[in-house]
């Protein structure tokens, strides 16, 4: 694993300001290791974010922002979606998923 200079924080923090939040939480789910589900995702942003009379199903207002960026990193090749364990085409998207860092799996047709 590389030393972290002062340098590389400082680019690191620089495009942490420049990305979406959720992107974010997004890359921080994916890079602790294995595949995640996007409600998990939108569950964790919206506990961050909940405040005393919060709705226990406030999550579901993220769950949508969490797949479009999903598709979003997975087009620049910087997640994959994964359905049953297989990456698939962010394009066709759709039913159960979840989210890795890249792998290179994808079927052709």
């Amino acid at each position: 694993m590389p030393l972290m200079t002062q340098e590389n924080k400082n680019s690191e923090n620089e495009i942490e300001k420049e990305e979406d939040p959720i992107i974010l939480y997004i890359m921080r789910a994916v890079e602790r290791g294995s595949a995640v589900a996007p409600r998990d995702i939108a569950i964790e942003i919206a506990d961050d974010r909940a405040r005393e009379n919060s709705p226990k199903d406030a999550w579901r207002k993220y769950f949508l922002a969490v797949k479009q960026q999903a598709k979003h990193l997975a087009r620049q090749g910087r997640i994959s979606i994964l359905r049953r364990g297989k990456a698939i085409d962010p394009n066709k998207m759709k039913g159960l998923v979840k989210f890795s860092l890249p792998v290179e799996n994808i079927p052709e047709k």
